[in-house]
């Protein structure tokens, strides 16, 4: 995950123009506030990334931790939402500072094609940890190993289309096939899960999942899991 974690701490193109970066997070926060089922619910979004639209989510919530890994781009997050008191940033490892049993809501969006299995697994045991017995995890924008990359561009395109902002996506695509993004994807590769193998890890992992019938973003050909503690017949 670190040369993922360095380019997303770099100054990079991932998106088309500003229009595309400020619609995309807000359509992020508003598909996690639909997750949230209380006012008072305290919740983590892992790997957050920029996370524009935070402020959003933290005013349906009790509680947001923004947690990312990236020094820069923590860094920024602590800048822009220092005025917010229901917003903390964390670093990843502070997670494990954190109290057992005291988050609602996990997200962790977009995140796992960008670490190996075992880091995923590590993580997956993190949030475990952090969850009340009735929290939820919420794993969205899951690569599947049959929809390649041609996939990836026409769900943008769509997007681009309905937000106006077409042309700087064609534009944009043009720069990201010479951009270090997709060298570093060439290079590094991304992970991808079927749903049954998805699910099976997260089993493996202490949770019963199930996928969503949507996906958290604008890409349909990816997939969100919902998943919760799995406990003993005993417990």
């Amino acid at each position: 995950m670190d040369d993922w974690i360095d380019y997303y701490d770099s100054t990079h193109t991932i998106y088309a123009s500003k229009l595309h970066r400020d619609v995309h997070f807000q359509l992020i926060a508003k598909d996690i506030i639909g997750y949230i089922s209380s006012p008072d619910a305290v919740v983590l979004d892992y790997a957050c990334g920029e996370a524009l639209s935070a402020a959003a989510v933290a005013d349906a919530c009790g509680k947001l931790y923004l947690a990312e890994p990236a020094p820069g781009v923590r860094g920024r997050l602590i800048a822009r939402f220092a005025p917010n008191t229901k917003i903390r940033v964390r670093s990843l490892d502070d997670l494990r500072k954190m109290a057992e049993k005291s988050v609602d809501l996990v997200i962790m969006n977009s995140v796992a094609q960008y670490m190996s299995p075992t880091e995923l697994d590590t993580a997956f045991a993190t949030i475990r940890r952090l969850l009340k017995p009735g929290g939820r995890l919420i794993l969205g924008d899951v690569l599947r190993p049959e929809v390649g990359m041609a996939r990836d561009v026409i769900a943008l395109l769509r997007f681009a289309l309905t937000h106006g902002f077409l042309r700087d996506a064609l534009i944009g695509l043009v720069s990201t096939a010479l951009s270090d993004y997709r060298q570093l994807r060439s290079r590094v590769g991304l992970q991808r899960y079927s749903e049954a193998d998805m699910i099976a890890k997260l089993t493996a992992g202490g949770f019963t999942a199930s996928r969503a019938h949507f996906n958290i973003g604008h890409n349909p050909w990816r997939m969100t899991f919902v998943a919760r503690h799995a406990f003993s017949p005993a417990g």
